[in-house]
């Protein structure tokens, strides 16, 4: 088995892990179908890759079966920013996998968080969108999860580039992340629909990014921190990884 490692893995706050421990609360009560996960986001820096990693460690630390597809391919940032470094194995990752030049094997790397592996992006790739489209991916996935309890995926912006609609394809649902404050109401019903068009189910929507005192933290630790699941929505928060002020996120149902 190739073996890799985190170096750069920020513990969260309590108050972050307990942001990420909903989620992975509402992705269980999601159905046992839910398997093969898609995040993406509307533009590029909005914290995807981030909310991706510490779904797949939280899960993981559940006792979970966990994997993570890195299949932003043309400008992946798991590596440089979690500081990952490949122990054994020859670095081939997603890309070397759908070019045909190495089996699932070869790219699946365990970690050293128990119970979370990964298939890393490999070589970065400008014409990604026809390794996509390739009878590879399906069966990629497909294989993933016959060992394994979530796959989760991380996928390029959709308001960015193709890439993301095709992979929601073949996977079960989608969380999209969205900055707070930076993305258009308008930004965001495309995305969805785009990634709704696929056949894919929006599971929801993660706002990141967003200070605590926005959402009147007070409110978290009296008798309403229950109102907001009144409507069925679910609200969590979320560390800003290396920043020194720290900012939370919260994660609602997707917008109908």
């Amino acid at each position: 088995m190739n073996v890799c490692e985190f170096k750069k893995f920020v513990e969260l706050s309590y108050t972050s892990q307990e942001a990420v421990n909903t989620l992975c609360t509402n992705l269980a009560f999601s159905g046992s179908d839910k398997q093969k996960i898609m995040m993406t986001s509307c533009h590029a820096g909005e914290g995807k890759s981030f909310i991706a990693m510490n779904l797949m460690r939280t899960l993981a630390n559940l006792g979970y079966r966990v994997v993570l597809v890195d299949a932003d391919l043309r400008r992946s940032q798991i590596k440089q920013r979690f500081g990952m470094k490949i122990l054994t194995g020859n670095g081939n990752g997603t890309s070397h996998y759908l070019a045909g030049m190495c089996g699932l094997d070869d790219c699946l790397y365990e970690t050293n968080i128990e119970n979370a592996f990964i298939i890393p992006v490999g070589r970065e790739v400008k014409n990604s969108l026809s390794l996509l489209t390739s009878e590879r991916l399906p069966t990629l996935l497909d294989e993933l999860s016959k060992s394994f309890d979530y796959v989760l995926v991380d996928a390029p912006p959709v308001g960015v580039i193709i890439d993301a609609a095709q992979i929601a394809k073949y996977c079960d649902g989608t969380l999209i992340v969205v900055q707070y404050n930076s993305v258009s109401k308008r930004e965001l019903l495309s995305v969805k629909n785009q990634v709704e068009s696929t056949g894919c189910e929006i599971l929801g929507a993660v706002l990141n990014d967003v200070a605590f005192n926005t959402l009147s933290s007070k409110k978290y630790y009296n008798k309403s921190y229950y109102s907001h699941y009144y409507n069925n929505d679910y609200y969590y928060y979320n560390g800003a990884g290396n920043l020194k002020k720290e900012k939370s996120a919260s994660a609602s149902k997707s917008a109908k």
